[in-house]
This record gives C-alpha cells, sequence and structure tokens, in this order.
C-alpha cells in the first residue's frame, strides 16, 4: 500500500463546556518534520501529540493546529468551597461573640480568602484522554487521505511503467536490423571505394558495431527496475525513499541508452523514456 505525504484531517470534540478543535496538515518532505501551533490551555498535550504523530507517520511535514473553544452555551461558573465557608461562618459567630464591634466578614473578604474558590478546570487525566481519542480520530483521517491520495499516485505510476515497457519493447528487437544496416551500408561502401568486399573485414567491423552499440544490459536492467518499482508498489511500509533511488537507476540506463544511440528512432525512444522516468520521478516526491 502507498502513501502519500499530502494530507488533511479535522476533528472536533465537545469536552466540560469546551469545543476541543485539532487540524493535521502534512505535505511532501525528505523526513518527518513536525511543528505545532497550540493554545497555552492545551501546551502540555504536545508531548503526547508528537508521539502519536511519529509512531503513525514516517515522512511528511506535518503542522498540528489545537485549539480550544469555550461554549456559550456553557458559561463559566464559579463555585466556593462550603466547607470552608461554614467553617468560617462558625468563626465569625465566635468571634463577634467575644467583640461585638468587631468588623463582619464581607463579600469580598470571602471570595478572596485563600481556598474559598473550588478550582473546576477539567481533571488533567479525562482532559488528556479526551485528547488522546480526538488526536487518534485525526490521525486515522490523515492517514486514511494518505492512503486514497496514493493510491491515485500509484496509478498513474502504473500508467507511466506500461508505457515505458512499450518502449523497451520496441527498442529491443531494433538493434539486430540496425546491425544487419550498417553491414549492408559497409559493404556497399567497399564495393565502391575498392571494387570488391572482403567479407571477413565486414563481419570484424558488424561485429565490433554490434558491441559498440549493444543496448541489451540497458534495456533488461531497466525491466528489472521496473519489475521492482511494481513490487514496491504493492507491499507494505514506507517506499518513497526506495523509488527515489530506483529513478536515479532509471535515468542512468535512459542516459546510456541515448548516448549508445545508433539510429534516430531509438534516439526518440530514449528520450521519451527520460520524458516518462521524469513524470514518475514527480509523482515519487510525494510518496511516504
Amino acid at each position: 500500500m502507498i502513501y502519500s505525504m499530502t494530507g488533511f484531517a479535522m476533528q472536533s470534540r465537545e469536552f466540560d463546556g469546551a469545543n476541543l478543535h485539532l487540524e493535521l496538515r502534512s505535505v511532501n518532505s525528505r523526513y518527518l518534520d513536525l511543528s505545532f501551533r497550540i493554545v497555552d490551555e492545551l501546551r502540555a498535550a504536545e508531548p503526547a501529540l508528537r508521539e502519536l504523530i511519529g509512531a503513525r507517520l514516517v515522512r511528511g511535514k506535518v503542522e498540528c493546529r489545537f485549539n480550544l473553544q469555550t461554549l456559550d452555551a456553557a458559561p463559566g461558573v464559579l463555585a466556593l468551597n462550603a466547607a470552608l465557608l461554614a467553617r468560617l461562618s462558625a468563626a465569625e459567630v465566635k468571634v463577634l461573640t467575644q467583640f461585638p464591634n468587631a468588623r463582619p466578614l464581607g463579600v469580598a473578604d470571602l471570595l478572596r480568602w485563600p481556598g474559598m474558590l473550588v478550582d473546576e478546570s477539567p481533571d488533567a487525566g479525562q482532559l488528556q484522554a479526551a485528547i488522546i481519542e480526538l488526536a487518534r480520530a485525526a490521525l486515522d483521517d490523515l492517514i486514511a487521505t494518505r492512503r486514497r491520495e496514493g493510491e491515485k499516485l500509484a496509478a498513474m505510476i502504473r500508467e507511466r511503467i506500461a508505457r515505458i515497457r512499450e518502449l523497451i519493447a520496441i527498442a529491443a528487437p531494433r538493434m539486430p536490423a540496425i546491425v544487419e544496416e550498417y553491414r549492408a551500408r559497409l559493404a556497399k561502401r567497399l564495393h565502391e571505394v575498392l571494387a570488391t568486399a572482403d567479407e571477413e573485414r565486414i563481419v570484424q567491423e558488424a561485429v565490433l558495431y554490434a558491441a559498440r552499440i549493444d543496448v541489451a544490459e540497458e534495456l533488461s536492467r531497466l525491466s528489472v527496475h521496473l519489475d521492482e518499482i511494481e513490487r514496491i508498489l504493492s507491499a507494505d511500509g514506507a517506499a518513497g525513499k526506495r523509488l527515489d533511488f530506483l529513478m536515479q537507476e532509471l535515468n542512468r540506463e535512459a542516459n546510456t541508452l541515448a548516448s549508445k544511440s545508433p539510429a534516430t528512432d531509438i534516439t526518440g525512444i530514449a528520450m521519451e523514456l527520460k520524458v516518462q522516468i521524469e513524470q514518475i520521478r514527480e509523482q515519487v516526491q510525494n510518496i511516504e
């Protein structure tokens, strides 16, 4: 299964009167490059998010945006420490009994009293669990997007591989005919110049010419590389770097074919091979 490095996912969850909103965006990169844009209230979640993403993605520049939005329908409510308030009330009664002229505690005094306002912020454990659940769902969506994009890339690559095989099939049988054409031209020139033809010399020259223009090895290696590319496209795991290496090998064989080309039609085939290989290489740059 081939995965693209391009993808997008978005997930939201309501949690304790707020909305957790997570976005993941990824594009191609040589390595796994993570960047985070997280509000301060959720900054503590970054290590967990980094670990989750790193465990499931191999390559790509991934941007994680994580926001917390308070829902208008659930305004925050101040909660008082009832037990502390009761103790202060009892203490105030005793103090006023002993000191009738003492000033009673006011509302502002009570609200400022240490421990009077109960912290009703979300439980850290529950919040962390909600964040992990949200991140896993977003990663599932992102990977599914990258998989669908990868399937399209693999289909385009296979189309170009089929065309390269067609070109190889055209070039391979042309070589014996080209050597025979050269032998015939050489015999004609010898007849014109010397009024005779040394068959042994003609054979020797033809053999040397055939060795010089022989591209059977290059065509064979092209086919082997294509077989390996198709095997990788059908296998699991990261494939981008291996495919990129094979693109270099394909291009090297196409260049050799062009340099050895003994005829214009073979040169044309070599040029089209290079075009097809470059188009595959462009697609490979987006594969994880």
